[in-house]
């Protein structure tokens, strides 16, 4: 049986819009092993528990690509899942993830890590929760010509991550559809500008620019209208002198950025959040360093 952890990850990091994403140091774990026949799922509900749950169709998908193909007659998955879903926080990654890597390592592929992030990749249909979840760390990934090019960056030790998390769900697909089918040129400026200020700033450690490198002219303030209390959430977190804040992945979550040594932000927010009409919960996290970790037990 394979023990396979994979991290929460929050895409997106405000202006780097499919492109960075960063893994937080809070899990999801599957148990997988192949059966003579059948599809044994627990963990959770009954609508994922068939032949369409992303975990079997992802392994399905990788015994389809590889030469020659595998067919999978029989598999037993048990999730212990900590990673709300419909959050904005990876949690279909993870599933992706653990479906790829455990068929890699059952069909004994042998696939290295570029390749299961390819495949992976075009299960979800772009790498920005896919790299972090794997390979852990912030990665800035791209997709050039069906090749994918990645980078990682090491989060400073002293940055922690709240997460912000509503007790509703915003899917995917209705925070995709808001979006605008144009951009205009400037606002494209404005995204390229501030991304790539954002990674200098975390990779030099200059804290007192991440506030502004966390604008974004192309998802963000879309998507907020759909998410009550967006922007009193902002607005208060950067009252309370937070770093930086910017929208989980798709939302609904809300990270805000503090340093370790503030001793003032936890308290304060969780105070506000309690005068808001929907429960919020706050989760102080860290970056995963690791990403993805396999035991055969």
């Amino acid at each position: 049986m394979l023990e396979i952890k994979v991290p929460a990850t929050t895409a997106n990091i405000g202006p780097g819009f499919d492109t960075l994403g960063l893994a937080l140091n809070v899990y999801n774990k599957f148990y997988i092993s192949e059966i003579d026949k059948g599809i044994y799922i627990d963990g959770c509900d009954d609508k994922y528990r068939n032949e369409n749950n992303l975990i079997y169709t992802s392994m399905k998908y990788f015994y389809n690509k590889i030469n020659p193909p595998k067919i999978l007659t029989g598999i037993k998955i048990k999730i212990e899942s900590n990673i709300p879903l419909s959050r904005g926080l990876g949690s279909s990654a993870t599933c992706i993830v653990a479906g790829v890597v455990a068929a890699n390592i059952l069909s004994d592929s042998n696939l290295n890590k570029y390749e299961l992030l390819k495949i992976a990749s075009e299960i979800e249909g772009h790498p920005d929760n896919i790299a972090p979840a794997l390979l852990g760390n912030m990665v800035v990934s791209l997709i050039d010509d069906g090749n994918i090019y990645y980078d990682t960056i090491k989060i400073p030790n002293e940055l922690s991550f709240c997460c912000i998390i509503p007790d509703f769900e915003l899917s995917t697909s209705l925070a995709r559809s808001i979006l605008p089918n144009t951009i205009y040129h400037k606002d494209c400026v404005f995204n390229i500008s501030h991304s790539t200020l954002l990674v200098s700033a975390l990779l030099n450690k200059n804290f007192d620019l991440i506030k502004i490198a966390c604008k974004d002219k192309i998802h963000q303030d879309y998507r907020g209208k759909l998410i009550e209390n967006y922007y009193d959430i902002v607005n208060m977190s950067y009252d309370l002198n937070c770093i930086g804040v910017f929208l989980s992945g798709a939302g609904p979550t809300i990270m805000s950025i503090i340093k370790d040594d503030d001793i003032n932000f936890i308290g304060e927010m969780k105070s506000f959040l309690e005068s808001l009409d929907n429960r919020w919960i706050l989760k102080k996290l860290k970056c995963d360093t690791n990403g993805t970790i396999v035991n055969v037990i």
